[in-house]
C-alpha cells in the first residue's frame, strides 16, 4: 500500500477543561481568538484565523491524570477522500484506531487513532482549515 500525501500541518488542538467559560474567556478575551462554533454547552471551538482550538468540558465521571488536559491533537488533511486513505494506511500499519472515518454535522470528515504513547490523534478534513 502506498503512503498518502503528507499532512497539511498541525493546526488543531483539543483540550479537556473543567471551567469551560473561564477558558473560553481567556482565549477570546486575552489572546484575541474568536468563537468559530459552539455546538452545545459543553464544547466551544475557537480560531485565530488559521487554527482551531477546541475546548471540551471535562465529563463529571472523568478526572484527568496530573496536569495534562489534552483530549487529542488534530492533523489537517487536504480532502475528505484523503482522510479515508489515511485511515486505510494507518490501519494497515496496525496503528490503533479509536473511531472509523465519519462525516460530521459541519461537513468535516475525520477519524481517530492513537500514537505509540497513547495520545489520541484526529486526522480531519475541514475546508476552512486547509491551506488553499
Amino acid at each position: 500500500m502506498d503512503k498518502p500525501p503528507a499532512t497539511a500541518g498541525l493546526r488543531h488542538v483539543a483540550l479537556f477543561v473543567s471551567d469551560l467559560e473561564a477558558c473560553k474567556n481567556f482565549y477570546v478575551g486575552l489572546l484575541g481568538m474568536q468563537v468559530e462554533w459552539r455546538p452545545d454547552a459543553d464544547n466551544v471551538y475557537l480560531t485565530s484565523g488559521h487554527d482551531n482550538l477546541a475546548l471540551h468540558r471535562t465529563p463529571p465521571d472523568q478526572s484527568p491524570i496530573g496536569p495534562q488536559r489534552l483530549d487529542h491533537i488534530g492533523f489537517i488533511i487536504h480532502t475528505p477522500e484523503a482522510v479515508d486513505a489515511w485511515y486505510e494506511y494507518l490501519k494497515a500499519h496496525h496503528v490503533p484506531i479509536k473511531a472509523a472515518p465519519r462525516t460530521h454535522r459541519d461537513g468535516t470528515r475525520s477519524f481517530y487513532c492513537t500514537d505509540p504513547a497513547g495520545t489520541t490523534l484526529q486526522l480531519i478534513y475541514h475546508s476552512s482549515l486547509v491551506a488553499k
